[in-house]
């Protein structure tokens, strides 16, 4: 059995397995904006908190949730005296800590772990959390001040990928920025979204690796040359280790979304969350849905049993879906709505209709 972290805007909460379905059992942090929640699989949970005018706050537990430790947050170098960077829309970006998107274990060193932050650095701690540094080869990046701002003003690190054959080589998603790589624990960095296409840019950047809004990034445990991301403007697909990218045409009911899951087990099965894109964000038709490719997407299906089917506005963004190792599958939205399938998706039963809007979504 498995515990479902539920990150809000106004808390941070448990849910177990109970007679088959999954219900609300407590909470921390009750009030409070949580961000991103991490379970780290060589022990310890991690929980960021956004505190608006307060600043970002970052927390662990080493008793499963009984006790919270408040630890170390990733501090942004001083920004040099005369230096000036205008993110995508021309505002003046500061270097300073302004959301904690993504956490990840760094799994070539115990106790090491990996943190995305806005306005779009990666740190590194070696101790737990204790102390941070941020990974001066790709924040002092040459192309790294082109990256823009997406869904938020500055862009941001929201998809970390440790690959299963050797931690030293990690892959992040950056919205606006592409996606990097580096095979020697971050000492150099490629860009590795030459292929994708973006459609709300001048022609000549449409194949430009870093003007690609990557929503969501994730790698197949079995099969690492197995690539799949959720774009601003459709699905991606690599199937030889992102050397090429492939867009996925055939997806229903829509192109557009913020999460993607791959299955572990198969790289051609990923699910995905769909939506209306830009000004409208929310499910097509009001018929809440999670589509599934079990075909490397050659087809799709509306996966919707237990579902609402009728004026229904949530949306799911990018952390919000999750599958657990027994197939259990998991997803929250903004409108406070959880839902999880026993089944891999075949089936949704009701984890809570009463919790604040829902940022992330993940197992313990």
């Amino acid at each position: 059995m498995h515990t479902l972290l539920i990150s809000t805007r106004k808390g941070l909460f448990e849910a177990e397995a109970t007679g088959g379905s999954y219900g609300v059992t407590r909470g921390h942090f009750i009030g409070d904006n949580v961000t991103i929640a991490m379970a780290d699989p060589r022990g310890g949970w991690y929980a960021a908190l956004d505190h608006g005018h307060f600043g970002v706050k970052l927390h662990r537990s080493d008793d499963k949730g009984a006790t919270w430790t408040e630890i170390a947050t990733p501090a942004y170098p001083k920004q040099p005296e005369g230096v000036v960077e205008k993110n995508f829309w021309g505002k003046e970006r500061t270097w300073a800590t302004a959301l904690i998107w993504s956490l990840a274990p760094a799994l070539d060193k115990d106790g090491a772990l990996w943190c995305g932050t806005i306005p779009g650095g990666l740190f590194r701690s070696e101790d737990r959390g204790a102390t941070w540094a941020i990974v001066e080869s790709l924040w002092f990046h040459e192309q790294r001040p082109k990256w823009g701002g997406g869904g938020k003003d500055d862009a941001g690190i929201h998809s970390i990928c440790v690959d299963p054959r050797d931690p030293r080589t990690v892959v992040v998603g950056v919205s606006i920025g592409g996606v990097w790589r580096t095979r020697d624990a971050g000492a150099t960095w490629t860009n590795t979204a030459h292929g994708m296409r973006a459609e709300y840019v001048p022609p000549e950047l449409t194949r430009d690796g870093i003007a690609q809004d990557v929503h969501c990034l994730v790698q197949c445990a079995s099969d690492p040359t197995a690539w799949w991301v959720q774009h601003h403007n459709g699905i991606f697909r690599s199937t030889d280790d992102m050397a090429t990218w492939t867009e996925v045409e055939n997806a229903r009911p829509s192109v557009f979304g913020f999460p993607v899951v791959v299955d572990p087990s198969d790289p051609n099965t990923a699910w995905f969350a769909p939506a209306i894109k830009d000004e409208k964000r929310i499910p097509v038709d009001g018929k809440l849905v999670i589509s599934r490719t079990r075909d490397g997407g050659q087809s799709f299906e509306s996966l919707s049993k237990g579902l609402p089917d009728a004026f229904a506005y949530d949306l799911v963004y990018r952390h919000g879906l999750a599958l657990a190792p027994d197939g259990v599958l998991a997803f929250g939205s903004t409108t406070g709505n959880v839902f999880a399938s026993p089944d891999r998706g075949e089936s949704w039963n009701v984890v809570s209709n009463y919790l604040p809007p829902v940022h992330a979504v993940t197992f313990a």
